[in-house]
C-alpha cells in the first residue's frame, strides 16, 4: 500500500522552512555560532580572511538546511503486509519501501514504524545515501498471540545530511489494519451429524426432479448451458430461465459462542472465554470446509450470516473470522437472544461454546435443543469448584445435550472425537 503524501506531510505551522531550521543539531548550531562569532570578530579587526572563514562556517549548515528540507519533501515510501490476516500466534511480514524521487541523493534515513504494545517493539531502520530514482526495501516481522485489529503505522522518518549538521523527522498519515484470527486448532475428519437425511462427510448431495411438473426454474446466469433453458418459463416471464433440475442438500450448523461476561473469569489470551473464541473458530473453519451450511449465534441476537445473505463457504468463513477476530463479552445475563435470532430458522446441528450456565440458562438450551438433529456443548471449565462444574454438565446432558468440559491443556481436537463417539451412542450423529 502506498503511503500518500511526503514524508514531510503535516508540516510544522510555523511553515516548512523554519521548521527545517529547528532541525540543527548541536553540530549545526556550534557551526552557525563559530561562524557569527568568527564574522563579528573579523568586523571588529579588520581581518578580512577571518571573514571569510565565519562565511564559510555559517554557510555549510544553512546549505544543508536548504538541501535537507529539499529532500525530505521528495521521499516516497510504501508499505505492504503479507498476509493482512493471520492466526493468532503467526508471523506476518510487513515489507517497507523507500525510494527518492528528489533530483539529489539522501542523506542517512532513519526509519521508523509505529506498532501497537501487542505487536512488539517498533522496529527502526537506518539506511544509507539513497540515489536519484533508486529505492530500499526492508522487512519486519511482527506477531501477536492475541486476537484482534491493530494499525501498523505510520512510518516516521528521519532525515541527516552527510556532515550531521541537520536531522528531521516527519510522518507519514497512512497506516495499515492488520487482522489476527483467533487461534484454531485441527479438528479430526470425524462427523457430528447435522443434516435430516444423513450422508458421508457432510458432502453435498442432490434431489433430482423428475418430470415436466416438478422443474423449479430459476433465471439464467452467466456460464449455464443453453440446453437447459426452459421455454415456456422463459415465454412466460420474459427473462431467459433455466432448469433447477438439481438441489443441493448440505449439512447445516449453527455454532453457538456464549459471550456473556457474567459467564467468564479471567482475562488474557488463556482465559476461559478466549478459549471459547478459538474453539468457535476452529469448529467454523473445520465445518466450512466440509462443506456445511455454518452459521454463528451469539446470546446478542448476532447472527452471521443474516438471513439475508448470500455468501459462498469461503465467503462465509472469511465474514465469521473477521468477527471472532474483534468479539467481546456483552453484558447480557441470558442466553434468550440466541433463541430469537434462531426462532424459525433450520439450526441442524448445534455446536456450543459456553461459559458457567445456571438453572434458567439450561432451560434455554433445552429449548434449543429440540429444534436441533443433535446438539454438543464445549462448557468453559476451570473458573468455579469442579463439583459444580460437574453439576452444571450433568444438567446440561439431561436436557439432551453432548455436554464435555473445556479445559486448559486438553486439544480440542480430543474433545471433538469424544463428542462424535458420545453422539454415534445416543444416535444423534454419525462417524
Amino acid at each position: 500500500m502506498a503511503l500518500p503524501g511526503p514524508a514531510g506531510a503535516g508540516a510544522d505551522d510555523r511553515g516548512p522552512l523554519r521548521a527545517a531550521f529547528s532541525g540543527l543539531t548541536t553540530r549545526g548550531r556550534s557551526f552557525l555560532a563559530a561562524g557569527g562569532a568568527a564574522a563579528a570578530c573579523a568586523y571588529l579587526l579588520g581581518q578580512s580572511d577571518l571573514l571569510r572563514v565565519g562565511a564559510l562556517l555559517v554557510a555549510l549548515p544553512l546549505l544543508c538546511v536548504v538541501i535537507v528540507h529539499q529532500t525530505r519533501s521528495r521521499v516516497a515510501a510504501a508499505r505492504r503486509l503479507t498476509p493482512a490476516r493471520v492466526d493468532a500466534g503467526t508471523d506476518a511480514r510487513v515489507h517497507l519501501r523507500v525510494e527518492n524521487v528528489a533530483r539529489v541523493p539522501s542523506g542517512m534515513l532513519l526509519l521508523q514504524d509505529r506498532l501497537p504494545y501487542a505487536l512488539g517493539p517498533r522496529p527502526r531502520f537506518v539506511l544509507d545515501r539513497i540515489e536519484p530514482g533508486e529505492r530500499r526495501e526492508v522487512t519486519y516481522r511482527v506477531r501477536s498471540d492475541q486476537r484482534g485489529r491493530y494499525p501498523i503505522g505510520p512510518l516516521q522518518l528521519r532525515l541527516a545530511d552527510p556532515f550531521g549538521m541537520v536531522e528531521l523527522t516527519r510522518s507519514f498519515h497512512s497506516y495499515d489494519m492488520m487482522t489476527v484470527l483467533p487461534r484454531v486448532e485441527p479438528l479430526p475428519p470425524v462427523r457430528l451429524g447435522g443434516d435430516a437425511a444423513g450422508g458421508d462427510d457432510g458432502a453435498g448431495r442432490t434431489v433430482a426432479v423428475s418430470g415436466a411438473d416438478d422443474i423449479i426454474p430459476r433465471e439464467y446466469r452467466h456460464g449455464d448451458d443453453l440446453r437447459r433453458v426452459h421455454w415456456r418459463s422463459t415465454a412466460h416471464r420474459g427473462t431467459l430461465m433455466v432448469r433447477r433440475e438439481e438441489q443441493p442438500v448440505r449439512a447445516h450448523c449453527t455454532i453457538l459462542l456464549d459471550t456473556r461476561r457474567v459467564a467468564y473469569a479471567g482475562a488474557g489470551p488463556g482465559s476461559p472465554f478466549e478459549r471459547a473464541v478459538s474453539g468457535a473458530a476452529s469448529a467454523v473453519r473445520h465445518l466450512v470446509e466440509r462443506d456445511y451450511v455454518v452459521r454463528l449465534v451469539t446470546e446478542t441476537g448476532l447472527q452471521l450470516p443474516g438471513p439475508e445473505t448470500h455468501a459462498s463457504g469461503g465467503e462465509v468463513l472469511d465474514l465469521i473470522m473477521d468477527a471472532l477476530a474483534l468479539i467481546d463479552h456483552s453484558a447480557e445475563t441470558g442466553l434468550d437472544g440466541a433463541g430469537t435470532a434462531l426462532r424459525g430458522a433450520d439450526s441442524g446441528l448445534i455446536v456450543a461454546f459456553l461459559g458457567a450456565v445456571d438453572r434458567t440458562q439450561n432451560e434455554v438450551l433445552g429449548r434449543l435443543r429440540q429444534r436441533a438433529t443433535g446438539s454438543v456443548a464445549f462448557v468453559a471449565a476451570g473458573q468455579v469448584d469442579p463439583g459444580l462444574e460437574a453439576t452444571r454438565l450433568e444438567r446440561l446432558r439431561a436436557s439432551g445435550w453432548t455436554a464435555l468440559p473445556l479445559q486448559p491443556g486438553v486439544p480440542l481436537g480430543q474433545l471433538w472425537q469424544q463428542a462424535a463417539q458420545e453422539l454415534a451412542v445416543r444416535g444423534g450423529g454419525r462417524s
